[in-house]
């Protein structure tokens, strides 16, 4: 079975139960899309989980290129010149949520941090699948319509801080799967649950939010939830 779940956030726990409920197999593959450090404080133990498994996919989301990114400088010397800007960019980076993802990977030896930001780079931006009749495109999220229709033109960027157009339907030959934006917020009818409408299916549920964890089989559509 292939399953997708998005933002994690550090919620290291409803993972566990997650990949408990869908009895997840090595025979099983699991995308991440994305969002899987900040906010809560297991983002690292996730990553450490994930690692492991050739089977788990991860799509690289926007908390995990800007944890990168940082990350990966606490090992350069700063030049005087650059104190008062990245100064900036941690204390930014801290009040969306970084701060836990921060101590956490500090507390790691040498090794382990060496090997979390090699894996943070290898992040996909996105992937494709069929299943079956069924055609899906994943990604952290997905730009406006007009801009799908024209993906070669598409920056980078557009795949981990796009804003949908949820009321219309992209194609109609396949399925959007994304995370990045709480379904709470798409229609409040499906805070905390899976949003499935115009061949879009949202799976940020707002886990880290106190909702549950939401995870969508692709070969069925079955929904699954972890709290």
């Amino acid at each position: 079975m292939i399953y997708a779940v998005s933002d994690l956030h550090g919620c290291y726990e409803k993972y566990i139960k997650m990949l408990e409920k869908i009895q997840f197999r090595e025979t099983d593959t699991l995308y991440v899309l994305g969002d899987v450090v900040d906010r809560g404080k297991g983002g690292m133990k996730i990553l450490l989980d994930m690692i492991q498994r050739k089977n788990v996919i991860p799509l690289r989301g926007n908390h995990d290129y800007l944890a990168y990114c940082l990350l990966k400088n606490l090992s350069r010397p700063l030049q005087k010149q650059d104190t008062n800007k990245t100064k900036k960019l941690y204390q930014s980076w801290f009040r969306d949520g970084g701060y836990p993802t921060y101590t956490a990977f500090v507390k790691l030896p040498p090794e382990k941090q060496k090997m979390l930001l090699a894996y943070l780079n290898v992040f996909l931006l996105y992937d494709e699948v069929k299943v079956k009749d069924k055609r899906f495109f994943l990604s952290h999220t997905v730009p406006e319509r007009e801009r799908m229709l024209h993906f070669d033109t598409l920056r980078w960027q557009e795949l981990i801080v796009g804003e949908p157009e949820y009321e219309k339907e992209y194609f109609p030959d396949r399925y959007l799967v994304t995370g990045h934006t709480p379904t709470g917020l798409i229609d409040k009818s499906c805070s905390g649950r899976i949003y499935q409408k115009n061949n879009h299916i949202a799976i940020d549920c707002g886990a880290v939010f106190g909702n549950p964890l939401g995870c969508i089989c692709l070969n069925t559509l079955e929904e699954f939830y972890a709290q």
